[in-house]
């Protein structure tokens, strides 16, 4: 049992830290020259960044992609100190229903954040206030580790769903 708690543990540190790198490294979109992510465009040769605001095309989506993937980012937090208070409120043989429940709610935010910027990269990346072309770049790490931390997340929701708190 020792064993399984260990690993459902490191599973769900795992998932916050997929989830703080998506959201913080500036990597959703890379092209050979430049980085862009959902907070900021960086020229990598002359190592200049900058902020994207309301001039961007489409600024409503990427505020929607921060506000979810903040949201998932705190979801999952909360739902591992709820995770720890039930381990040591719950009765025997009771399930993990309250951390399953916030789980899957981070499951869900990451899944429409990263699914926005999927359908919206097109139109995202084809502003004018950039200070280069960034449309003919492609998805970077932190869009794939945004996908991987919606499977984690939705493995860990469903795990504490199923999971009963025993001796």
């Amino acid at each position: 049992m020792l064993i399984l708690l260990a690993f459902i543990i490191v599973f769900h540190i795992t998932s916050a830290a997929l989830l703080f790198i998506s959201t913080i490294d500036n990597a959703w979109w890379v092209g050979d020259n430049f980085s862009a992510d959902v907070w900021r465009m960086c020229i990598t040769n002359t190592s200049t960044c900058m902020a994207i605001t309301d001039d961007f095309n489409e600024y409503q989506s990427i505020q929607a992609v921060q506000a979810t993937m903040i949201l998932s980012t705190i979801f999952c937090c909360v739902a591992f100190l709820v995770f720890i208070l039930q381990l040591f409120r719950l009765k025997q043989g009771e399930r993990f229903v309250l951390t399953s429940v916030i789980q899957l709610l981070s499951c869900l935010c990451v899944m429409i954040a990263a699914s926005i910027y999927t359908d919206r990269h097109e139109e995202l990346h084809q502003s004018h206030g950039y200070v280069m072309e960034v449309s003919k770049g492609q998805y970077g790490y932190s869009f794939v580790l945004a996908w991987i931390a919606f499977a984690f997340t939705l493995i860990s929701g469903v795990m504490y769903l199923v999971l009963r708190k025993r001796k």
